[in-house]
């Protein structure tokens, strides 16, 4: 009796994307976070009257803007609410909350953001809260917080007031983050193991007869099944490139560096990777390149020239 072959381990990973997100504030924006600042919440009137908090810019009804600036309670009614048992990394609160819709006193429109209360049992839709500052206040919705439970009567609380303030936020940072666990299938599997050997392979449509790197389980042109393993490179050529001149955070490479497009040799799709070895600005189409890897690493840590003569463009046009 012959044992059967073990199954294949499957590949898993965690993955984190993360990245600054950095925007520029417009007056109504500017006002409504720095006053947040200096606790005080304001929104904006549109056409037919309505205050509407957060603010926006723009008259969701006419389309025009809109600057007429009104200062609300610090008070207000939850509209409704969901309960949050197990806050993730970052969120406003580190024990269970509630996310809730608070309309603030004198506005139209509800405010989105948490409730500290003990459990589910203590909040409800119509219950009276108010605003908990934070002890540092930088200009940010994070100023807010968290809302509390406030026994008080609803009041019409809006004045004017002009968004004048001293030192005003002009521009935010967000940052953005997803974190996941990737579990590639058995393409994909099976080229990350081949990198383990510094051999690079794609898998052949079995229709078109197209190579894939990396390989993706099926051909995106005719919709078939690939299974037919192919190994490719390791030389490959240059077919478009852009030079980078912003550095990234925690990449410890020195801006300008290039990342291009190489169409590895017998592969019929042109993959990503950054140019060493050369000069930034010595970097074209058609280069031949060769990979690099470090010591360890599982994947080339980028290309260098291998010396051959330019690609005929005729040779690689079809990949670009």
């Amino acid at each position: 009796m012959t044992a059967a072959a073990p199954a294949p381990q499957t590949l898993r990973a965690p993955l984190v994307v993360e990245f600054p997100f950095t925007r520029s504030l417009g007056p109504v924006q500017s006002a409504f976070l720095t006053g947040l600042r200096e606790r005080t919440v304001l929104g904006v009137k549109g056409s037919d009257g309505a205050v509407l908090v957060p603010p926006v810019e723009y008259d969701p009804a006419t389309a025009e803007e809109i600057r007429d600036l009104v200062e609300v309670g610090v008070t207000g009614t939850v509209t409704t609410w969901a309960w949050n048992p197990a806050p993730r990394r970052d969120q406003p609160l580190a024990t269970p909350f509630a996310w809730v819709l608070v309309r603030l006193d004198g506005a139209d429109t509800s405010l989105l953001h948490v409730l500290d209360v003990p459990g589910p049992d203590a909040v409800r839709s119509g219950m009276r809260v108010r605003i908990r500052w934070a002890e540092e206040r930088a200009g940010a919705i994070t100023d807010i917080a968290c809302f509390e439970p406030y026994d008080s009567e609803p009041a019409a609380h809006v004045t004017s007031h002009s968004g004048e303030f001293a030192d005003a936020v002009t521009g935010i940072v967000t940052p953005a983050r997803l974190d996941y666990t990737y579990s590639p299938g058995r393409a994909q599997s099976g080229y990350i193991n081949a990198l383990a050997d510094r051999r690079t392979v794609g898998e052949r449509c079995p229709s078109c007869r197209k190579v894939y790197v990396p390989p993706r389980g099926a051909c995106p042109t005719c919709g078939v099944a690939t299974d037919e393993q192919v190994e490719v490179g390791p030389r490959g050529t240059v077919t478009t490139y852009c030079i980078v001149n912003i550095k990234a955070k925690n990449l410890d490479i020195e801006v300008p560096y290039v990342y291009a497009h190489i169409a590895l040799d017998g592969a019929d799709l042109a993959l990503h990777a950054r140019i060493g070895g050369i000069p930034y600005d010595q970097v074209r189409m058609g280069l031949r390149v060769e990979p690099v890897w470090a010591e360890g690493g599982r994947h080339p840590d980028h290309y260098r020239p291998t010396g051959e003569p330019d690609a005929d463009y005729d040779t690689y046009k079809e990949l670009l």
